[in-house]
């Protein structure tokens, strides 16, 4: 399972990973708790393979910043928590990720993207998200 199984829900916390399609949307269980929600059209839902970072060059996906937190990390878990202040998480993304664009890469985004990676390497979702990605390219 990659990326496009993941998804976030606004207004709900942590990620969700996509387990069967409805009528009128789809069921989902949370990689916080395991609970499972029912989906309608009326919420707000972002599919993580659709996701990009802004960068100076370029929009990076966000499978590849996951890679290159995931090689910052050795695999673990960051060393750093999304609760931390915004001087640490902009230190720390700058760190994974040196050419991203300061001005449309917002603190709120770096959390979330932190908390993302802690949650799916938690989950043991970060290796499948690799063989997956080799098998597009």
């Amino acid at each position: 399972m990659g990326l496009d199984k993941i998804l976030s829900v606004s207004g709900r916390p942590g990620l969700y990973k996509v387990q069967a399609q409805t009528r009128t949307g789809f069921l989902a269980e949370s990689l916080i708790d395991g609970k499972r929600i029912s989906v309608g059209m009326q919420h707000n839902v972002s599919i993580l393979s659709e996701i990009a970072i802004f960068t100076l060059n370029e929009e990076l996906p966000l499978r590849e910043v996951f890679k290159k937190i995931k090689d910052k990390e050795n695999g673990n878990q960051t060393s750093i928590g999304h609760k931390d202040g915004k001087d640490k998480l902009e230190e720390y993304f700058f760190d994974v990720l040196p050419d991203y664009d300061e001005d449309r890469v917002y603190a709120s985004d770096i959390k979330k993207i932190v908390q993302w990676y802690n949650l799916l390497q938690k989950n043991d979702l970060l290796d499948l998200d690799d063989e997956h990605s080799d098998e597009e390219e």
